[in-house]
């Protein structure tokens, strides 16, 4: 591996435990301002001061989140962009570049790919081609792919998602983002599948700390890399205590039961 994406590598995963905990920011695009997210700076100060290895965003994040003080994080910008006021919103178009992330002091790039889609063909296009590029600047390339389309029954069937991982890896990604199959065997077949780190999508927010703690703890011990998990984290309640709990999760192999503990809840 080139020196420089492992460099950059490092300071998206935690060295000791070859683990992360990403924040994905980018739903201003796909949403709207949401809650959570209305004021960019706060919210990257938050993940930050919780213990966030990275934060995922547009390009637009850089400006409106850089706070200037404080502990460094992980800085990944994301390519991809589509509006859910489009009657098409998982086609998926590019909206950055790799050069435009380098301007921005980023550490690696990111592309969203949604398998069964019409538009299927120029989003895996897209990726092979950011890949590319990315791999001449030594630049790290996370893909979150997912199964959606009029073909897909159940998005979260174990050997879809391992297929969706399968198809990052092979394009070029070298960080997966996939959604979690449910339980740890189903899990650890995706993990086992695919030679580069994967890491779970966080999905619809729940309404449960627990079952969202559970979810990660249980990723891991599958094999899992860690998380890169949006409104399940930046929405919470007690995001700062979340976070601290994700990394006593994640980062030192603490139960769920104590990071509910950490956090104040049952």
């Amino acid at each position: 591996m080139q020196i420089g994406k492992s460099i950059r590598l490092e300071r998206i995963f935690n060295r000791d435990t070859e683990r992360t905990i990403i924040v994905p920011m980018d739903h201003g695009i796909s949403v709207g301002p949401i809650e959570g997210l209305r004021n960019m700076r706060e919210a990257v100060g938050d993940m930050v001061q919780g213990g966030a290895n990275a934060v995922l965003g547009h390009k637009g994040l850089v400006r409106c989140g850089h706070r200037m003080e404080g502990r460094d994080v992980g800085l990944i910008i994301h390519l991809s962009g589509s509006t859910s006021l489009s009657p098409f919103p998982n086609a998926k178009t590019l909206v950055g570049t790799v050069e435009d992330a380098l301007r921005l002091g980023a550490d690696a790039v990111s592309v969203h790919l949604n398998l069964g889609d019409e538009t299927e063909s120029q989003m895996l296009s897209d990726l092979g081609k950011v890949s590319s590029i990315a791999t001449g600047w030594g630049v790290p390339v996370l893909a979150m792919v997912y199964a959606r389309g009029p073909k897909i029954k159940d998005e979260f069937d174990p050997e879809i998602v391992a297929h969706c991982a399968r198809v990052g890896e092979e394009l070029g990604a070298d960080i997966v983002k996939v959604p979690y199959t449910g339980d740890v065997e189903s899990f650890s077949s995706v993990v086992g599948g695919c030679c580069v780190p994967v890491v779970i999508a966080g999905g619809p927010k729940l309404d449960s700390t627990h079952d969202f703690l559970q979810m990660v703890s249980d990723s891991i011990t599958a094999g899992g890399s860690g998380l890169s998990v949006g409104r399940n984290v930046f929405q919470h309640k007690k995001r700062i205590k979340l976070v601290e709990a994700l990394h006593k999760i994640v980062h030192e192999d603490e139960t769920v039961e104590a990071a509910l503990e950490y956090i104040g809840e049952e």
